[in-house]
């Protein structure tokens, strides 16, 4: 019995590039029937908030060629062939010391080039490419443990609220597309990786200082418990988060969304999905749209670090895939280090 024949290619018109869509019928979201043509017209009609999400930033992407339940990598490199002539790519430099040509988005087209290659998920890191070493985002990732659950993170996020309203910085608050919530500060580009991430760790540290029995810091899951962890090495060089308006490579197909204050408390983060979403942008606007406004000096954030540092608070562990950094503790399981006092 022959088999049904395949959609046609199609090109489409995006940004002023045309853009070419193959196998646009090939389900990529097997329990919700998503196909590629649904992925690639999903970031079209987000494509104001996605756009500002990724506008000049290196971005790493998730690929699933085969849809969710397929083989995924992750692509750090843009091919050196077979690729538009207009495709924007920024040099970056791992930690390793290596570099690569990443995607760099100039225009909706990129985010469309890469929806054709099967992209689900973007990544972009939290520099611009007029210079990579210096971010100008601070990400602030709260991630519920084993016994928490979204409502933990979005209690959190109150918490931290209260916290940056101190500080007189404004933080924009998106659902990860699972059970978490991050929030953003938008950051004068003056700073190191290792100096944004210090003061990430200090920022961390003054909320689980206030709330000890909701957050921690702790690197270990051993020592995590029921809490709310901060995952300050979302910070640290090659570390990305999702963007606002990034699908989840789920099977629901939910989407990291951008919400109000206000709004958060009353969300569930599966109403944000392939479907839903387009609406809620054209509907209501994007909740992000003044991130861009004014960046903030993180130097009160670098002053609690010193004075954590002077109160025996020094550096935590890296990533495991990061070099050994200067003053780093020891990346020793607790539970496993024989030196450790009992």
């Amino acid at each position: 019995m022959a088999g049904s024949a395949k959609a046609p290619a199609t090109e489409i018109e995006v940004a002023g590039h045309t853009v070419r869509l193959t196998s646009p019928d090939r389900v990529i979201f097997p329990q919700r029937g998503f196909t590629k043509s649904d992925v690639f017209h999903y970031y079209l009609a987000v494509g104001d908030g996605i756009t500002r999400a990724l506008r000049d930033r290196p971005t790493t992407l998730q690929r699933f060629p085969d849809g969710v339940e397929g083989e995924m990598f992750f692509a750090k490199r843009v091919p050196t062939r077979g690729v538009p002539p207009w495709l924007r790519t920024t040099r970056i430099t791992f930690p390793s010391g290596r570099a690569a040509d990443e995607l760099c988005l100039a225009d909706l087209a990129h985010v469309a080039w890469a929806a054709q290659m099967g992209t689900i998920v973007f990544h972009p890191w939290p520099v611009r490419a007029a210079d990579t070493d210096r971010p100008d985002e601070l990400r602030v990732d709260l991630d519920p443990q084993p016994g928490t659950d979204f409502a933990d993170a979005v209690t959190a996020a109150g918490e931290l609220r209260v916290l940056l309203d101190e500080l007189g910085v404004t933080g924009w608050p998106k659902t990860s597309g699972g059970r978490g919530v991050h929030v953003y500060l938008r950051i004068q580009p003056r700073w190191t990786f290792t100096e944004v991430r210090r003061a990430t760790i200090a920022l961390a540290r003054e909320l689980e200082r206030r709330h000890p029995a909701l957050v921690t810091t702790a690197w270990w899951k051993e020592e995590r418990g029921e809490r709310v962890f901060v995952d300050y090495n979302q910070m640290a060089r090659d570390r990305t988060i999702a963007c606002a308006y990034s699908l989840r490579a789920n099977a629901r197909a939910t989407v990291s969304t951008p919400v109000t204050w206000d709004e958060l408390p009353q969300v569930d983060p599966d109403d944000f999905d392939l479907r839903t979403v387009p609406a809620r942008l054209a509907e209501h606007g994007d909740p992000h749209a003044g991130i861009d406004d004014a960046g903030w000096d993180i130097t009160p954030l670098l002053e609690w670090a010193d004075r954590d540092a002077a109160a025996g608070q020094g550096d935590l562990p890296y990533p495991p895939d990061h070099p050994k950094m200067p003053g780093e503790p020891k990346r020793v399981q607790p539970s496993r280090d024989r030196d450790r006092p009992r």
